[in-house]
């Protein structure tokens, strides 16, 4: 059973309903074009197996602490310089998985990487019945 993605709020709903809306009028520029690309494929990968072998899912022990829910990390691309990252957590629904934030690799923990990554919320709750993950 494949998982429903949702966009954190409000940074996360608003990336993808610009993203999605000027791929739809075909105004997006040549780099945002290949990110645009990047994202859908792995969220058709989060959707139907989080831990997709092509994704390197992972949770950030870091990021979890700090904010109280299991957080992971999923490649958005790989072997690139800042290779991006989706940063994403179960729920708030069964079965839904809502992507936080995409961001550059941060290459250096030592210097609270993580630290100063910010996430979206997560969207209110559908009302459906528990959480898995």
């Amino acid at each position: 059973m494949a998982f429903a993605i949702r966009m954190g709020h409000p940074e996360m709903e608003d990336l993808w309903k610009d993203l999605s809306t000027r791929k739809l009028a075909g105004s997006l520029g040549k780099d945002e074009e290949k990110f645009f690309k990047k994202f859908v494929k792995a969220l058709a990968y989060l959707s139907s197996d989080p831990r997709h072998n092509s994704l390197s899912s992972h949770e950030i022990s870091d990021l979890s602490r700090k904010h109280g829910l299991k957080i992971f990390q999923s490649y958005l691309e790989n072997n690139t310089p800042g290779a991006g990252r989706v940063f994403w957590t179960y729920g708030p629904d069964a079965r839904d998985i809502t992507v936080l934030a995409v961001e550059p690799h941060p290459e250096d923990k030592k210097r609270g990487a993580y630290e100063r990554l910010k996430l979206s919320s997560l969207p209110p709750s559908s009302g459906k019945a528990g959480r898995k993950g």
